[in-house]
C-alpha cells in the first residue's frame, strides 16, 4: 500500500515521502496516529505541487545547515558531570539533552532530537562521538568530551 507521509518516521522515511508498506502497519498505525495518508492520484498530484513550491526553500534551508555544519566541526564541546571518589566514573550518564544545551549554550541550534550518540550509554570521564542530523541529507559527527566538575 502506498502512503504519504506526514512527519518523519524512523527507519521508514522523512516527511512528504511516498513509501509502500504493509497494509495493516498503514490502517492501524500510521494512518490514525496522523503519521501519514494514503497517496491516491489526487494526493500525488497535490504533492507534487507543494513540492515544487517548497523546493526554493529547501535550497535556503540546506545552505543554511551546511554553513552551520561547517561551524560546528570546529566547535568543541566540553560537558561536565560530578565523578566519583576514583575521579573517572561519573553520577548517572551524559545524555542528548546535555550535548543539546552545550550547544545552545555556545550558540547553535541544535534539537535534541536530531542527536544520536554513537557507541553505548557515556559513563566515564573521556572523549565521545555523537551523530548531529541537521538536515535530511546532512548528518555530521561530532566530537564532544566529557569532564569531572
Amino acid at each position: 500500500m502506498e502512503i504519504i507521509l506526514k512527519k518523519d518516521v524512523e527507519n521508514l522515511g522523512y516527511k512528504d515521502d511516498i513509501v509502500v508498506v504493509k497494509p495493516g502497519y498503514a490502517r492501524n498505525l500510521l494512518i490514525p496516529q496522523g503519521f501519514a495518508s494514503i497517496a491516491t492520484p489526487s494526493a500525488k498530484k497535490m504533492l507534487e505541487e507543494t513540492l515544487r513550491q517548497r523546493s526554493h526553500k529547501e535550497a535556503k534551508i540546506k545552505d543554511a545547515a551546511l554553513a552551520t555544519a561547517k561551524k560546528l566541526e570546529k566547535a568543541t564541546v566540553k560537558i561536565g558531570a560530578k565523578v566519583g571518589e576514583a575521579g573517572t566514573k561519573i553520577f548517572g550518564s551524559v545524555n542528548t539533552i546535555q550535548i543539546a544545551e552545550a550547544l545552545n549554550a555556545q550558540g547553535f541550534e541544535v534539537d535534541k532530537k536530531t542527536i544520536k550518540i554513537l557507541g553505548s550509554q557515556i559513563k566515564e570521564v573521556g572523549s565521545y562521538q555523537a551523530e548531529i542530523r541537521l538536515h535530511r541529507d546532512l548528518i555530521i559527527t561530532m566530537d564532544f568530551e566529557v569532564i569531572a566538575e
